[in-house]
């Protein structure tokens, strides 16, 4: 009978990335406190000590789950930003884009932001968290410039704005507002905060 460590040898390919997408399928049908390293091992076909060659320990391999989850979600975001386009457009694109990704990855985003309020966070997840929100926060820093939002700190501007994106996004994802609904009244969102925001006169 072949020991464990023949039967499921520690060389996977790539391991962490193999690993790493079943833990998301894990997350995503049973949630995080169903993982486990061994079950990991299990489910993808490696000893139990294969994983310990990329996580440390559960925390580690949370940790990484939530590093890929805001970098893509910063990929997608970035990918639907378009300087060229009018302030109030270029917002909306940022928004479905943000909202999409959210209601793909519904059960990545909630482990996403429980470990970004994390007080250990690490360097590299803070770091991955400040990427994501560069594009919102350009598009603010790049209207206040032309004039077209009020002045002030463009960072607490774009914490605002994002904490009206993510209720809408958390509403959709708990089941109480359609993802249909939700996609469709970004324009709406986006159109009101922009009124809001717009220079007072006199």
């Amino acid at each position: 009978m072949l020991a464990m460590s023949e039967s499921r040898p520690y060389h996977h390919g790539d391991l962490r990335a193999a690993l790493l997408a079943s833990a998301e399928d894990t997350l995503r049908e049973k949630g995080a406190g169903a993982l486990s390293l061994r079950e990991l091992a299990r489910a993808t076909g490696v000893s139990h000590a294969a994983p310990g060659r990329h996580f440390k320990d559960k925390q580690a391999l949370l940790d990484a789950l939530a590093l890929t989850g805001f970098e893509r979600m910063a990929s997608a975001i970035d990918r639907a930003d378009d300087p060229a386009l009018p302030l109030e457009t270029r917002l909306v694109a940022l928004a479905r884009a943000y909202l999409r990704f959210a209601v793909d990855n519904a059960a990545l985003l909630e482990l996403m932001y429980a470990r970004k309020h994390d007080p250990d966070i690490s360097e590299q997840l803070a770091a991955a968290v400040a990427s994501a929100m560069t594009p919102l926060f350009q598009v603010f820093a790049d209207a206040q410039e032309r004039g077209e939002i009020v002045a002030g700190d463009p960072e607490h501007i774009t914490l605002l704005a994002g904490a009206a994106l993510h209720g809408v996004a958390a509403f959709t994802t708990t089941g109480h507002l359609p993802a249909e609904d939700a996609l469709g009244s970004l324009d709406e969102l986006v159109h009101h905060l922009l009124h809001g925001l717009a220079p007072r006169r006199g």
